[in-house]
């Protein structure tokens, strides 16, 4: 009763598939942005960075005494002071790799590792202030919470792509049901001559596209998946950009997308079909 080939049925496959492909990318950015914002949350919360500026014949002596603290202190896991070449790395981005670091009055910093529960930050920081005047510590605070909100945004984006995407393959699929009715009215109109009811009628085109969905996602979530595989890795040189794909369980969450798409196709064919059926009557 329902053509097996045609526009609709074309169409239909190539919405699923479609949409499916892009859901799997759009899941794996929201996973991705999860665990980033969970590294990035993880990573500064430890760090710290303690900055003393004092001056040449006076730094050493500081950097000392901060070094003496910061072991006395519970809760710190180690405490190390960067080198001159870690510090002229760390400036090289912006003034380049000859920066003439012994002319210039270049603070000392030292690196700060909390341990678990952590340590008095108000604590420490004013005993700092005390007995070395010119340090500054910098608990990563306001670095910390834009870069985790920003992770955060992304994998909200992630679940409201993945949202948009099932909303418009519904809509795709019931024009393309509705179109498939419309064009099968004089079949329609006999069936219904020789006893058929709109529920049975209703049902054939149902199964029908609801095959064409979950065939067509199938597809797509095949096809996202090795596009997904042929990602770069995550690296710490590449950042963000790298490492986007699928960890751990989360490559068996794209195997529920086909039943997701299938369900959107049910109930997208279904509803169009009481609709047109009830016009046609």
């Amino acid at each position: 009763m329902v053509p097996p080939s045609g526009f609709t049925a074309r169409l239909t496959l190539f919405v699923s598939g479609a949409m499916a492909f892009l859901t799997v990318f759009a899941l794996a950015l929201s996973l991705a942005s999860g665990r980033l914002a969970d590294r990035w949350a993880d990573e500064l919360a430890r760090s710290a960075t303690l900055r003393i500026s004092a001056p040449s014949g006076q730094l050493a002596a500081q950097t000392k005494v901060a070094l003496t603290i910061l072991e006395q202190t519970p809760g710190v896991a180690s405490a190390r002071a960067l080198s001159v070449e870690e510090q002229a790395a760390l400036l090289a981005p912006w003034f380049g790799l000859d920066l003439p670091l012994d002319d210039l009055p270049i603070p000392q910093l030292i690196e700060i590792i909390a341990a678990d529960p952590g340590y008095d930050v108000r604590g420490l920081t004013l005993r700092l202030s005390t007995e070395v005047p010119g340090a500054v510590l910098d608990d990563h605070t306001r670095w910390r919470e834009p870069l985790v909100a920003a992770a955060n945004s992304l994998r909200r984006l992630g679940w409201i792509s993945i949202g948009l995407l099932g909303g418009a393959m519904a809509a795709m699929i019931t024009l393309a049901a509705q179109s498939s009715l419309a064009a099968n009215a004089q079949v329609i109109e006999v069936l219904r001559l020789v006893g058929a009811r709109d529920r049975y009628i209703a049902g054939a085109f149902v199964r029908r596209f609801t095959i064409r969905a979950l065939i067509g996602a199938a597809v797509g979530v095949v096809i996202g998946m090795a596009g997904v595989l042929l990602m770069p890795a995550a690296s710490d040189e590449g950042g963000f950009l790298t490492g986007l794909g699928f960890q751990g369980w989360g490559w068996l969450l794209p195997l529920l997308i086909p039943t997701l798409g299938g369900v959107v196709a049910f109930i997208a064919t279904w509803l169009a079909a009481r609709s047109t059926l009830r016009e046609l009557a």
